[in-house]
């Protein structure tokens, strides 16, 4: 299979090629380097040390034995997104390529703008491309459990059965986004199943929980990036990086707050599983993707249990919540739809949480000189915010390492 992966410099990017080419797939992607440069400006770096594009290239091809076409484009750039499709030709598209974050999305008007815009005007793009230069492609689209937020009821696998006035119809589920980076993801949705309804697309709209764990394979230059600051940084990790450097792990408020979680090992097999079983033209389908639902409490203490595993003395100490969230909730989502495709998860989280406190030990320097980025400082309901100056797409030559 030929799969053209967008925003393949990333955190999911760069270890979803590595492990396709590794099933035999051949791959190709785009990206704007954008996420370097958006963590730079929060004041931050990837906790593990991430190659150049160019040399994160260069390895590919030595370790898998043939080059990855790689085009530097923003899908904003419609034309020049076309002439890469039309390039590589794929039997599948995976769409990465969004600004991720719930807090740079919450910080003042201009990044709730960028945010919805970028990610918005994006995937219309995309959808575009696909329509003119690889109509019979499947598009695997990365959306998020945030755009559900948290209903009062279980939540479906994007539709659900309803009856009203005595009339019966099989209906969108409603979202319930709690920033204007989940409402883009909202967005996204909709315009993807419009685009499988007009065009006779396919697509699968994959709605990820938190994601956690590092990819470090042996050669730095194929390591995938792992963001520990306060906007671009997981839970999971935040809270592994502070027992890393010392720091109490620090969830938000009560910690009663739940959320589906996954492995990236569970994340990569979950991906591929949609990819390697296609749907039909027309066709959109909605994947929930996630293995367990923790609360933050509960995370933070497995946290906290592997890094005393590992002799590191850890302690967890809430902090007051600076996001507009309900806190204890009821929080029961269906994901049936990728174990019926075979999905099986791999090690206990435990185990991942131990091997991801491993990875981060070597680097805890690297950790520590960007301490001051671990505590909140984005408020959800703040009346003012700090000035921030909008990057623009990094150098080549000044890459962060």
């Amino acid at each position: 299979m030929r799969v053209f992966i967008a925003g393949i410099d990333g955190y999911l990017g760069w270890p979803l090629a590595q492990h396709l080419a590794a099933r035999g797939h051949e791959t190709a992607g785009a990206d704007a380097l954008l996420r370097r440069a958006w963590v730079a400006e929060m004041g931050a770096d990837s906790a593990v040390p991430v190659a150049t594009i160019g040399e994160r290239l260069a390895a590919y091809r030595e370790h898998f034995g043939a080059s990855l076409p790689f085009t530097e484009v923003n899908l904003r750039d419609h034309d020049a997104l076309g002439r890469a499709l039309a390039a590589f030709a794929p039997d599948a598209v995976v769409h990465l390529a969004e600004c991720p974050s719930a807090p740079y999305s919450m910080m003042d008007h201009r990044h709730a703008e960028f945010v919805q815009s970028n990610n918005v005007s994006g995937t219309l793009s995309l959808l575009f491309a696909m329509r003119d230069h690889c109509p019979e492609a499947h598009l695997v689209k990365l959306g998020s459990m945030g755009e559900y937020g948290t209903p009062d009821v279980d939540i479906p696998e994007g539709f659900f059965e309803v009856e009203f006035r005595g009339r019966r119809d099989r209906l969108p589920f409603p979202r319930q986004a709690g920033s204007w980076y989940h409402w883009s993801k909202v967005f996204d949705s909709e315009n993807v199943a419009f685009a499988c309804r007009m065009w006779g697309l396919r697509a699968t709209d994959v709605m990820q929980g938190v994601v956690y764990g590092t990819w470090c394979p042996g050669d730095l230059r194929l390591n995938s990036r792992l963001d520990f600051d306060e906007a671009f940084g997981t839970a999971v990790h935040r809270f592994c990086c502070q027992a890393v450097i010392g720091h109490p792990i620090t969830p938000y408020g009560s910690g009663a707050q739940r959320r589906g979680v996954l492995s990236l090992a569970d994340a990569l097999q979950c991906l591929t599983l949609a990819l390697e079983n296609p749907p039909g033209p027309g066709e959109y389908r909605v994947f929930n993707q996630l293995r367990d639902v923790r609360s933050l409490a509960e995370l933070a203490e497995l946290v906290q249990a592997a890094a005393c595993s590992l002799g590191i003395e850890a302690r967890v100490v809430p902090v007051a919540n600076p996001r507009a969230e309900t806190e204890g909730h009821h929080y029961r989502p269906d994901s049936n739809e990728l174990p019926k495709l075979g999905f099986r998860p791999s090690a206990p989280m435990d185990e991942e949480l131990r091997r991801l406190i491993s990875d981060l030990l070597p680097h805890a320097g690297r950790i520590a000189a960007h301490a001051d980025r671990l505590p909140p400082t984005v408020r959800w309901r703040a009346r003012t915010a700090r000035a921030h100056t909008m990057p623009k797409t990094p150098d080549r030559g000044r890459e962060p390492s």
